[in-house]
């Protein structure tokens, strides 16, 4: 990472959304690369907060900020509405127990921009809720975040209860610091993504 993107991940880590911002449109006016500016420095300044979520470091307030800062970029970098959703659609949530959504916002907004329609299910979500959107929206996908392990049971539940529905040719992928440390295998899910635009290709070469 070269030494603009190490100040931008710092002023997102410290929280200052107007440091961030002035940073990151530096960033973009000499390397006009927003998939660069939101893998590099936004997916770092995630990967920093999930270390801070530990019994001894853990500060709400401190993961409050960056989140916000982290969001300010993001919404610069990848402004919604830009494309009309024309693909999709998908479904998208942070499964229930998990209270962070900045990489479920950052993939949804990613996602918005590559012209998908996304219904977001919001943070905290019952499995039965994006189950049952799915089922409302009659989405090709089924995406979960997760940040914090808890919620790994929760989404190894999501196929089983899409087969329930009769859904089980809708595809289930799993992504953010917590569930990218396991196999699709271990989630029983279709496809893990290592970050928003590895999620996007990833839909990009399902059937439909």
């Amino acid at each position: 990472m070269d030494a603009a993107l190490s100040t931008l991940v710092a002023h997102l880590l410290d929280g200052d959304s107007e440091a961030a911002l002035a940073e990151a449109r530096r960033v973009r006016a000499s390397q006009p690369d927003g998939q660069r500016l939101l893998v590099e420095g936004l997916e770092a300044a995630m990967d920093g907060m999930s270390a801070k979520c530990t019994t001894e470091q853990f500060n709400l307030l401190e993961i409050m900020l960056t989140g916000r800062a982290a969001m300010a970029v993001a919404r610069e970098a990848f402004p919604e509405g830009a494309i009309p959703g024309t693909r999709g659609p998908v479904v998208i949530a942070t499964p229930q127990g998990d209270v962070h959504d900045l990489g479920k916002n950052i993939t949804r907004m990613v996602l918005t921009t590559k012209g998908f329609r996304v219904v977001d299910c919001g943070k905290d979500c019952p499995v039965a809720d994006m189950v049952a959107a799915a089922t409302r929206e009659q989405a090709f996908a089924v995406l979960a975040s997760g940040l914090i392990s808890p919620v790994v049971p929760l989404v190894r539940q999501l196929r089983g209860l899409l087969r329930e529905r009769g859904l089980s040719n809708v595809a289930v992928v799993a992504g953010g610091a917590a569930l990218k440390q396991c196999t699709a295998e271990a989630l029983n899910v279709d496809y893990v993504a290592r970050d928003a635009f590895d999620c996007v290709h990833f839909l990009e070469g399902l059937p439909r």
